[in-house]
């Protein structure tokens, strides 16, 4: 892990000074924009290497505090920007102070069984019932909707991230913070590479009208330099190079998707950020749009082909 940490702030450190240099000599009003959002990215990423430290320095019951707070923070974010009725409001802080507490709480129990099936199930059954005791039909149907999605996405999707605490993987004992940390990094730089690809030489949009600046080029050329880095990074999982390049790739495709729905949510509410708690780059969910579709792929995949 030390070297691990080691690496990426090197990495890091290298990118801050590139950042820099960059600022002070662009000159045209696109090249500082993308200097800024690439300067952006990496305080970002400063932030998150920091609170990854903190989670493996103080073990696996900080790394769940810190992701249900997340979650928190993404809830909170998607219920502001697509707001709810006073009918609504028993079911919503139901939703915060029941459903995120007992998710998290499943995780640190390890009782995978009843995680899987808390939120998709009785949460998405017993929400709608405390709405429509408050004897408000007037669209009821995309209210309700709508709280149910927000609990899916942020959080019980991100909080397949520190699940990966509870597989039991043969050979792999104790270990198990490396898959979270693999499954963090290839997102991220899955992120950062499609960006930076994009910029150099996108031409052809994926989507214009939902994200503007996501690129086939982007998206080849980034997708596959985070899956050769994926492969790159076996030695700290239990697959071998060959798998863990295809664990990247199936990260890379479900977090790209994940980006893409949740700008669409973002544009259908006019919105270009989901909050400002990240200087210069959003919100929260800004930075765990990917997670969230990625974490639960990654976690079966895992779960159905390498534990007993």
């Amino acid at each position: 892990m030390l070297i691990l940490f080691g690496g990426v702030a090197a990495i890091l450190l290298a990118g801050s000074i590139t950042g820099a240099v960059l600022k002070r000599r662009v000159t045209s009003e696109s090249g500082r924009a993308t200097v800024d959002n690439l300067n952006a990215r990496t305080k970002a990423w400063w932030g998150m290497v920091a609170i990854f430290a903190l989670a493996f320095a103080f073990g696996k019951p900080v790394t769940i505090i810190l992701f249900a707070l997340t979650s928190f923070y993404c809830l909170r974010e998607f219920i502001t920007l697509t707001p709810t009725r006073p009918a609504d409001h028993r079911a919503v802080a139901v939703a915060f102070y029941l459903f995120i507490p007992l998710q998290y709480w499943l995780v640190y129990a390890d009782w995978i069984s009843l995680f899987s099936m808390a939120i998709p199930v009785y949460a998405f059954l017993l929400l709608p019932v405390l709405s429509v005791l408050r004897g408000e039909t007037n669209n009821f149907l995309q209210r309700t909707a709508k709280i149910q999605w927000a609990l899916m996405l942020t959080v019980y999707c991100i909080s397949h991230a520190p699940a990966l605490l509870m597989l039991q993987i043969p050979g792999f004992e104790g270990q198990n913070f490396l898959l979270l940390f693999f499954l963090i990094t290839v997102v991220q730089l899955s992120d950062v590479l499609q960006y930076v690809f994009g910029k150099l030489f996108g031409k052809t949009k994926v989507a214009p009208i939902v994200s503007p600046s996501k690129t086939w080029e982007g998206l080849v050329g980034g997708g596959l330099s985070a899956t050769l880095i994926g492969a790159a990074l076996y030695w700290i999982t239990p697959f071998s190079p060959l798998q863990a390049g295809g664990m990247a790739f199936a990260i890379v495709v479900a977090g790209f998707c994940g980006g893409l729905v949740l700008s669409a949510i973002k544009r259908s509410m006019g919105a270009k950020d989901w909050g400002t708690m990240i200087e210069g780059h959003g919100g929260a969910l800004d930075r765990m749009d990917s997670v969230s579709y990625a974490a639960p792929i990654f976690f079966h995949l895992t779960n159905y082909y390498f534990t007993p």
